[in-house]
């Protein structure tokens, strides 16, 4: 039985029900929760002009559903506030910058080693809402999950939970960028947390410094056409070949921008088994990966973020990674075996990577 109506609740109601949701979200596994209103004007200047540049490149979903993505009531009807939640996902005892000094080894994205991380969230996001129903009574929310054209970071900056780094990242003091957002659209009237206006980057630009590909291309703007992460999942085509060598081992996302960070040292582990690495995908060698077959593929990536870019660009990933390998016969066995594969895009960025194998073999030889 509800303790009161939602339609009818008084301020000391609304800040109680503001409480109880934020304890509520830690026991679900929520590392934060803040809440705050749909004013993202600010936001929206910057995001067109981002579109503008074209940093989206083929991601045209980012332009196609107008202002629904900064207004948050255009989206859902009747939104009054955003209830925004962290969760951390970095599973215990798994490598980070170790794996990227280890070139025979493939790098995939810490958030994707285990199962994705959309149906897990917006379940406990399902679970939170029917908490609140129990209390107040019936009341309009939907959950999303990176899922809809919603301003994930900016709403998680206005409802207190971090500040935007020069990566274009949300910083939280606590736990570095290492997390995922989620957030329920509701027409509770409920009190707001204070943004979180203070930024601690200060003279840091240690991500705009490791950048393989020089992406962040100013402070808080990443052209994604250059990122790594966009390269390897985004895109559909062809890698441009400027970007492959820099992409070195990489093949799924890209983390270097938030593993410099200062302020990841403070991330803590998740003990979310979800997030636990599945098929060894933490220290997978590019060989073994470049091997598996289809229907493997759609086997061991099955309930995984990494099943979207589908068998032949996860062959055109590790082909990139397998030609800025350094030159043995298992790597070039393995390419060349690929190099008659009926898809034209695997068969382009396998010879290129045969090209580059082919030279370090020569350039070893040459040294004797």
């Amino acid at each position: 039985m509800a303790t009161f109506t939602a339609s009818s609740l008084s301020l000391d109601e609304l800040a109680r029900l503001a409480a109880l949701i934020k304890t509520w979200g830690r026991e679900l596994g929520f590392q934060q929760i803040g809440i705050t209103d749909t004013d993202l004007e600010e936001h929206e200047e910057r995001l067109a002009d981002w579109l503008e540049a074209g940093h989206h490149g083929e991601m045209t979903y980012m332009a196609k559903h107008g202002t629904k993505r900064t207004r948050p009531a255009e989206l859902e009807p009747g939104t009054r506030r955003v209830i925004s939640a962290r969760m951390d996902y970095l599973p215990p005892e798994v490598e980070t910058t170790q794996v990227l000094g280890k070139p025979g080894l493939a790098y995939v994205s810490r958030y994707a080693l285990g199962r994705d991380y959309h149906k897990l969230i917006r379940k406990r996001l399902a679970t939170l809402a029917k908490k609140i129903e129990r209390e107040v009574g019936a009341f309009g929310y939907r959950a999303f999950v990176d899922s809809a054209p919603v301003m994930e970071r900016a709403l998680a900056q206005k409802a207190g939970l971090g500040w935007f780094g020069k990566n274009a990242m949300l910083l939280s003091p606590k736990a570095g960028s290492l997390f995922f957002l989620g957030e329920l659209y509701t027409d509770l009237p409920l009190p707001v947390d204070a943004p979180f206006d203070t930024e601690h980057c200060g003279r840091c630009s240690a991500c705009r410094t490791a950048c393989p590909t020089g992406a962040i291309v100013d402070d808080k703007v990443v052209d994604s056409r250059k990122c790594i992460s966009y390269l390897t999942i985004e895109l559909h085509g062809a890698i441009p070949v400027e970007y492959r060598r820099a992409m070195g081992n990489r093949i799924y996302g890209c983390d270097d921008c938030q593993l410099v960070c200062p302020f990841t040292r403070f991330t803590r582990a998740s003990q979310e088994e979800d997030f636990a690495p599945r098929h060894d995908l933490d220290r997978a060698s590019l060989v073994a990966l470049f091997a598996w077959s289809e229907e493997e593929f759609l086997d061991k990536t099955a309930g995984s973020a990494i099943r979207r870019i589908g068998f032949e660009r996860w062959l055109r990933n590790l082909a990139v990674g397998l030609g800025n390998a350094p030159w043995s016969r298992e790597v070039e066995a393995a390419l060349t075996a690929r190099r008659a594969y009926p898809s034209p895009l695997v068969r382009e960025h396998v010879a290129w990577a045969l090209s580059e194998q082919r030279a370090k073999r020569g350039a070893r030889i040459a040294i004797g």
